[in-house]
């Protein structure tokens, strides 16, 4: 390794998320693949693995080509992750920095993580190292998911009104919250990111705030709800067309 270059090639595949060296992070809905790689070659050769496991439309390019160095075979290595058995993780996230491939994310019983976890460890090869962290994706969830179908809970521009859309949505919430009685559940606002970063974070807030308070005064109890702003951190679309950014004003609700 040149020691004059201190950057590792990585690469983050995320969903969450979505969450490349390389990262990939979601591993439902859009898939958002994220790094720096060395060259437009490596970059072309894992969209191309991507792109043939979740399709063309599902996959968001955020991959830089930089000056970076990686061990022998990276490329070749990282690619191998990339297979249908990542759709068995949701809301997950596959990172390799270097030579440390880390996967985490939910399944769907207990009986279903030591299998995918193995199914991954035996795709990494010395002197690549393997840690997995995967949890259920449990029922509670799945109501609450169920319950939004990927709709987007709307907002007049700009602002934490809630329009008669998105309150309808709420409504629907309501009755799903009921049905997952015991359980706490984050709410959770994201924007695009168009505008100021410091006022889009302050405006997810004051959108989750304002959906925590609507949910109370519709008899679910205050001390179930917590919010949290992320601002246009955590995209689950292309920014840059309006239907990325659309899909991007969104509010998710996260079992606990």
């Amino acid at each position: 390794m040149n020691r004059k270059n201190k950057l590792l090639q990585w690469i983050k595949i995320s969903s969450f998320v979505l969450g490349l060296g390389l990262s990939v992070s979601s591993f439902a809905e859009p898939v958002i693949v994220d790094g720096a790689v060395p060259n437009e070659m490596t970059k072309q050769a894992i969209l191309a693995k991507m792109r043939s496991v979740y399709g063309d439309d599902q996959v968001i390019d955020k991959i830089q080509v930089r000056p970076v160095s990686a061990p022998n075979g990276w490329s070749d290595s990282v690619t191998k992750l990339i297979t249908p058995d990542l759709k068995k993780v949701r809301q997950g996230q596959l990172k390799v920095r270097g030579t440390q491939v880390d996967l985490t994310g939910k399944v769907l019983t207990q009986e279903d993580i030591q299998p995918t976890s193995n199914l991954f460890q035996a795709l990494v090869q010395q002197p690549y190292r393997f840690a997995s962290q995967l949890s259920i994706n449990h029922a509670e969830q799945a109501i609450i998911d169920n319950a939004l179908r990927n709709r987007i809970i709307e907002f007049e521009s700009g602002s934490a009104v809630l329009l008669p859309a998105g309150i309808q949505i709420l409504d629907e919430m309501v009755i799903a919250l009921n049905k997952v009685q015991g359980k706490n559940v984050k709410i959770i606002g994201h924007t695009d990111s168009q505008g100021n970063p410091d006022k889009n974070k302050t405006l997810s807030q004051q959108r989750a705030d304002a959906v925590k308070q609507y949910l109370i005064a519709k008899n679910i109890a205050a001390t179930r709800l917590s919010t949290e702003g992320f601002g246009a951190d955590k995209p689950v679309a292309d920014n840059a067309t309006p239907e990325g950014r659309k899909k991007n004003r969104r509010i998710e609700f996260e079992v606990q």
